[in-house]
Order: structure tokens, then C-alpha cells, then sequence
């Protein structure tokens, strides 16, 4: 049985005031990105095709299908949960299916991203060519299975600040090259996508200001050269969110801090910025951290260390 969970679409800023539009997302003037439930299709259709060709060769070719199955013969599969979790990437599957298939499989969804689902739920049936379907199988699986997986880790982090002012953001801590489906899944389980990647948000972190002399120095440079650039900056002492804040950042990253600095931290801040917490985050001390009064927990592991959610492709009985 499915149970149907709210995504974030992206917190707004200070001002809730986007300074930039593309690709089908906006970012505030903190640096939050608010983003569509949906893919870009042409970012989907480029990484499905990636993964079918590392998986069918050049000339493309699935030998055991291709060996025992007729062309002609047709037979509908399911999809189907093996554990419990949140669903992401029924849409990137079924994308799967219709590029082996030529577009003669069709793809019926039973479950939504986002729903959650239980060990046995059907998520979605198949009926096409069986060669098409087989070929397709462990490519669909893989992206299903792994964008359900962020979603399902991310549900835990929503849920676990559930009623507090925090909300659980995600990180550039991504797979290479499936960063999209990756922020997507995070969505999907409740939680917010932070920048996409280094073009979009200023980040001012520690290797900047080494550079730069200092956290001012780095905050005027960025400014100077892209000033409709959202900037977030990243401090590890009292004393750096107060030169922060002081050279006019509205957004700040307390990295590695404990929770009585982060209480001092948003003591000294008050409204003047945005306060994120990140850095040795666990879900065992996620309440601690909630109640310092940040606005954010980043949260590296929902990219990074979220374990799949299982999903099997099973044939219907002749």
C-alpha cells in the first residue's frame, strides 16, 4: 500500500527574491534552489542513453535475450518493491523501457515518486517486446533503485525535523554524472536542493579566504565580479560569522561547529542571515542541532552514503 509524502520544492531566501532562472530551477538570494518536481528530459534521456550503451556495447546487443527470446514474443512484467521506502525515478525507468523498445512498451505507473511503499507493493507494470523489457531491466533498475534509495534516506532526515524551523538540505556530494536524479530523489523525499553545482552559487569556503587573505577580501571579490551571484559563506569560529554578517553575507555555512557555538552563533547573528549547520551530521543528533534555531542541516549523505532501495523486475506467468 502506498502512502503519498510532500516534497520541497526549495526554501525561499531572506527575501524569497530569485536572481536567476535556467535550466528549470531559480535560486534565491540566500542560494537555495527552488526547483519543479519534475526532470529535464534532455538531462534524463542523455543519462539513460549513457547507461544503456556501458551496458549493451557498441553495436548495441544483449546476447542472452537476443539467443533465447523470439522478436515477437510480448510479455508484461512488473515492477515490484523488495523492501520498504520511498519511491523516486518511475519516470527515468519508464524512459528506460522506451528507448529499448523503440517506444512499443508501454509503462503503466501504479505508485508516484515521492509515495512511500511497503515490501511486495507493485510500482509499475510493463507490457512490451520481451527482449526490450529484459535489456532494459538491470539500466532501469539501477537508477530506480538508487534515486529511491536518496529518497528514502532523505524521508528519515524530513521526518526527523518534522516540526522544527530546519529544513534538511542536500550537497555537490553527488554521483558523477547523475546529479540531477540525484537532487531530483532528494525532492522526492522531502528534502531541498541546495546549489547544483559551482556556476549557479557563490560558496566562500575555507581554501577561498586562504587565497583571498580573508573572509571580507573574498566576499567584496565575489561581489565585485558576479554581483547577481547568490554568495554563502562558510565560518568555523564566532569570529567569522560576525565578519561575515559584518561585510554583508546573508547567508552562512557553520561548519563542524557544536550545538552551544551554533546557539552563540545564531544569538550573534539574529535576522541579519540564514544560517546553515553541517559537518558530522547524524540523525542521532539531528534534534540537538535542530533546537539551536538554524535555518538548514546539509546533509552530505543523502547523496553520498544512501544505501538503494531494492526493486525487482518480475515477468507475469504465461
Amino acid at each position: 500500500m502506498t502512502e503519498r509524502t510532500e516534497g520541497h520544492e526549495g526554501m525561499p531566501g531572506r527575501q524569497s527574491m530569485t536572481e536567476r532562472t535556467e535550466g528549470g530551477y531559480s535560486v534565491t538570494e540566500g542560494g537555495i534552489v527552488e526547483v519543479g518536481t519534475g526532470l529535464d528530459p534532455d538531462a534524463v534521456e542523455r543519462i539513460v542513453r549513457v547507461a544503456l550503451a556501458e551496458d549493451l556495447g557498441d553495436p548495441p546487443l544483449d546476447v542472452t535475450s537476443a539467443a533465447t527470446i523470439p522478436a515477437e514474443q510480448v510479455d508484461t512484467a512488473e515492477l515490484v518493491a523488495r523492501a520498504p521506502g520511498v519511491v523516486a525515478g518511475l519516470g527515468v525507468a519508464a524512459r528506460v523501457f522506451a528507448v529499448t523498445s523503440g517506444g512499443a512498451a508501454t509503462f503503466t505507473p501504479v505508485a508516484a515518486d515521492g509515495d512511500r511503499v511497503v515490501r511486495g507493493d507493485v510500482l509499475a507494470v510493463i507490457t512490451g517486446p520481451t527482449r526490450a523489457l529484459l535489456t532494459a531491466e538491470r539500466t532501469a533498475l539501477n537508477l530506480l533503485c538508487r534515486m529511491s534509495g536518496v529518497a528514502t534516506h532523505t524521508r528519515r532526515w524530513a521526518d526527523a525535523l518534522a516540526g522544527t524551523k530546519a529544513t534538511v538540505l542536500d550537497t555537490r556530494k553527488t554521483t558523477p554524472g547523475l546529479r540531477a536524479l540525484e537532487k531530483y530523489a532528494v525532492r522526492a523525499g522531502g528534502g531541498t536542493n541546495k546549489r547544483m553545482g559551482l556556476y549557479d552559487v557563490a560558496m566562500i569556503k575555507d581554501n577561498h579566504k586562504l587565497a583571498a587573505g580573508s573572509i571580507t577580501a573574498a566576499y567584496r571579490a565575489v561581489r565585485a565580479a558576479f554581483p547577481e551571484v547568490a554568495v554563502q559563506v562558510e565560518v568555523t569560529t564566532l569570529a567569522e560569522a560576525r565578519e561575515a554578517v559584518e561585510a554583508g553575507a546573508d547567508f552562512l555555512l557553520c561548519d563542524n561547529m557544536t550545538p552551544d557555538l551554533l546557539r552563540e552563533v545564531v544569538a550573534a547573528v539574529g535576522d541579519r542571515a540564514e544560517l546553515e549547520a553541517t559537518g558530522n551530521l547524524t540523525l542521532e543528533t539531528v534534534d540537538a542541532y535542530a533546537a539551536t534555531g538554524v535555518d538548514y542541516l546539509s546533509v552530505g549523505g543523502l547523496t553520498h552514503s544512501s544505501p538503494i532501495l531494492d526493486v525487482a523486475l518480475d515477468l507475469r506467468a504465461r
